[in-house]
C-alpha cells in the first residue's frame, strides 16, 4: 500500500454542486449530466458489486468527478478496522478516480455486532487518541484526502471532556485529515441539544472543510430527526450561506436518501442550494 500523503486542504478547488448517485435515478440522471457538477458514491452500494452496478459506476466516473462516502468504516469502534473493507474501499477509489473519500465520526459496529446506526463517539482525550490513530491507518490506503463528517446524534455522554467542535478541530490537526461539514447535522444537533449553530460553525477548523452536505430532516417538535428525506429548510439554507461566507466556495452535495423524490424534484432542490450566496453575518 502507498505511504500516507500529507493533505493540503486549502489548495483543493471546489467541484461545485452535486448529488448522490441513487438507484432510482440510474436510468435517467445521465441524460441531465450538465445539471450536476459532481457525484457522490455511497461506498456500501458499490463495494464488491459487478454487473449493472459496476457499469453504472464506470459510466458515472466517465461523466463526472467522483467522491466516495461511506457509513460502515466505524472509525470510532474499539474493534480492529476491517481489512477486507479497506481493501475494497481502496479498489473503489482507484476504479473511480475519486477526488477524496469520507465517512462519519462515529462507530457503527463493535465486538462483531453491526448496529445499523451511526453512534457518536465520546468527546474524551482517550477517544481522540484512538480515532487519530485509526484515521492515520485509513489514510494509508490511497493517495487522496480522507474526510470525517460531523454526525447528527441524539445522546450526550456524561463523561465528555471537551465539546464537539474542539474534538473535531484537534482531530483534524493531529490526524491531518479533512472535514466533511454537514450543515443540516449542525442545525439538527443545535436544536436537539440547545446550542448556537453559528457559534459552532465559527469554532470549527473551516480551512479543513473540503465538502459540505445539505439535507432535509423531520421536525417532530420536541426533537428533530436527521432523515435525508425532505428538502432543506430555510434555517439550514441560512446557515449554509453563513458558512460559505466563512469558507468561500466549497464542494456541496445534496443528500436525499429516504422518500427519494423524482429526478426533477431532486435537481430542482439542487438548483435551490446552488442559488444560495455567501453572507458575511448571521441573519
Amino acid at each position: 500500500m502507498p505511504g500516507r500523503v500529507e493533505v493540503g486542504m486549502s489548495g483543493v478547488a471546489s467541484l461545485g454542486h452535486g448529488v448522490g448517485l441513487r438507484r432510482p435515478h440510474w436510468d435517467t440522471i445521465f441524460a441531465e449530466a450538465d445539471r450536476v457538477d459532481f457525484v457522490e458514491i455511497l461506498t456500501e452500494n458499490f463495494l464488491g458489486e459487478g454487473g449493472r452496478a459496476r457499469r453504472v459506476l464506470e459510466q458515472a466516473a466517465a461523466t463526472w468527478p467522483i467522491v466516495l462516502h461511506g457509513t460502515a468504516l466505524s472509525i470510532g469502534s474499539v474493534s480492529p478496522l476491517d481489512a477486507d473493507y479497506l481493501a475494497g474501499l481502496a479498489d473503489l477509489i482507484r476504479a473511480t478516480g475519486a477526488r477524496w473519500f469520507s465517512d462519519h465520526l462515529c462507530f457503527s459496529s463493535a465486538f462483531g455486532v453491526e448496529y445499523h446506526d451511526l453512534l457518536p463517539v465520546p468527546f474524551t482525550a482517550e477517544a481522540l487518541d484512538h480515532v487519530v490513530a485509526r484515521v492515520k491507518q485509513v489514510q494509508t490506503i490511497a493517495n487522496v484526502p480522507f474526510l470525517l463528517e460531523n454526525p447528527s446524534y441524539y445522546v450526550q455522554y456524561a463523561g465528555a471532556e471537551m465539546g464537539e467542535a474542539e474534538f473535531l478541530s484537534t482531530l483534524c490537526a493531529r490526524a491531518d485529515c479533512g472535514l466533511l461539514l454537514d450543515v443540516n447535522n449542525v442545525y439538527v444537533n443545535s436544536r436537539n441539544h440547545g446550542y448556537d449553530p453559528y457559534a459552532f460553525i465559527d469554532a470549527l477548523p473551516l480551512d479543513r472543510v473540503l465538502q459540505i452536505h445539505m439535507a432535509g430532516h423531520d421536525d417532530l417538535g420536541d426533537v428533530i430527526i436527521d432523515t435525508h428525506g425532505a428538502a432543506c429548510v430555510d434555517p439550514v439554507l441560512d446557515l449554509y450561506a453563513y458558512t460559505l461566507g466563512r469558507t468561500g466556495p466549497v464542494s456541496t452535495l445534496l443528500e436525499w436518501d429516504n422518500a427519494i423524490p423524482s429526478q426533477a424534484v431532486l435537481l430542482a432542490e439542487l438548483e435551490r442550494i446552488r442559488a444560495v450566496r455567501p453572507v458575511g453575518a448571521r441573519p
